[in-house]
């Protein structure tokens, strides 16, 4: 088996990036959108959120008038959020993936993502028949059947949420099987260090991936478990939550992504989670640029004194004044009494002339307080809510 998937996963920087820009910009003008010069125009364009493509999907069913081709499936996420999925090979670039992870011609793979509605099960689906592996279309629930169908035909793969696998073997352990799964690729929940060493204790090597209902995989795991490399098919930015600013390297910021799928481009969709681009290459080899991985939730709308404030609010308060670095809502209390304090990075002096613009923006009244440029934590976080709710 080789040791990489194609030759875009070793290409330079350049090379990524010219044969990236080529490929945006045959999608842009099906989006209403001119083609740019280079991929830092990117960051000029409009971020689609999930609220966005919600409403827009009201108005025109099914998609929101999304350019749609090619479709074999429609599926339902929650919201409800309709999403195409097609049957060509790799069409949501899990192959990529579960190539990485050790999977392919040789391996029977337990497929335990949902079937039904959602697309989960298919997408892992199509990754394995892309890497040329047999499938058990096993989806969710019933463990005892799960077990004795591993056993009986000799499941080598596991694909599915992280702790359903341990389900599964415990389940087989109680009634007395053999399995011989030792490849497991998962995704959709967190994957903590003790569960990983858990299956590395019975022989299973375990790598993840990022993946959503609508980009299809957006990043994934190597052997060299040292971040998530991002796919090919996708451009990824880290921006400040509420805005479409991308944030310095290494900042914990919102993923927005641009897929370069032709049968489903979504140009700056934003994912609703946190991130963190690392520097330097994967020690395995592959060049493209890597994450953290999943490090929280980008929407941090918070109730204070029973009115809503939400990121966009606090970027709307930043853009409004030139000196305004960076802000930071706090919420806590007062006995009985919600406070919000607005955290301010700036070198202005004068906490009284922002407090205006703070009930204009975020229509409540609040503590102002100035900090120093550079002061406020770069951990993705506009609104904190150091409210105890014991």
């Amino acid at each position: 088996m080789s040791t990489y998937y194609d030759d875009l996963e070793t290409r330079s920087a350049d090379a990524r990036a010219s044969a990236q820009l080529e490929q945006l910009n045959q999608i842009l003008p099906s989006h209403g959108m001119d083609p740019l010069a280079d991929l830092s125009g990117l960051a000029k364009l409009p971020v689609l959120r999930k609220a966005d493509l919600s409403a827009r999907q009201k108005e025109n069913p099914p998609f929101g008038g999304l350019p749609v081709s090619n479709v074999a499936h429609i599926f339902q996420s929650p919201g409800p959020i309709y999403e195409p999925g097609g049957v060509t090979k790799d069409w949501w670039r899990m192959g990529r993936f579960l190539h990485a992870a050790g999977v392919g011609t040789t391996d029977i793979v337990q497929n335990c993502f949902g079937y039904h509605l959602t697309p989960a099960g298919m997408i892992f689906e199509n990754g394995a028949r892309a890497v040329g592996a047999v499938v058990l279309p096993a989806g969710t629930g019933q463990t005892e059947l799960q077990a004795q169908a591993a056993h009986d035909v000799g499941v080598t793969a596991y694909a599915g949420t992280p702790d359903y696998l341990k389900v599964i073997l415990e389940k087989a352990d109680e009634m007395g099987l053999q399995l011989g799964i030792v490849k497991a690729a998962v995704g959709g929940g967190a994957l903590f260090p003790s569960l990983r060493q858990y299956y590395i204790d019975r022989g299973i090597s375990c790598l993840q991936c990022y993946a959503t209902a609508d980009l299809g995989n957006i990043a994934y795991e190597s052997d060299a478990m040292d971040g998530m490399i991002i796919d090919e098919g996708v451009i990824v930015e880290i921006v400040t939550p509420g805005t479409g600013d991308p944030v310095p390297e290494g900042e914990v910021g919102e993923v927005v992504v641009t897929s370069l799928n032709p049968d489903f481009p979504l140009v700056r969709f934003a994912t609703g989670d946190l991130s963190a681009l690392m520097s330097g290459q994967s020690p395995c080899g592959r060049t493209n640029l890597r994450i953290k991985g999943w490090m929280g939730r980008a929407d941090q709308t918070t109730k204070i004194k029973g009115m809503f404030v939400r990121p966009e609010q606090v970027a709307a308060l930043v853009a409004k004044h030139d000196e305004i670095d960076r802000a930071r809502v706090v919420a806590s209390r007062d006995g009985e009494m919600d406070v919000m304090t607005v955290r301010i990075e700036t070198a202005a002096k004068d906490a009284a002339r922002f407090e205006s613009t703070i009930v204009e923006t975020l229509k409540l009244k609040g503590t102002v307080e100035l900090v120093p440029p550079g002061a406020l934590p770069r951990d993705g976080l506009v609104i904190e809510d150091a409210r105890s709710y014991d």
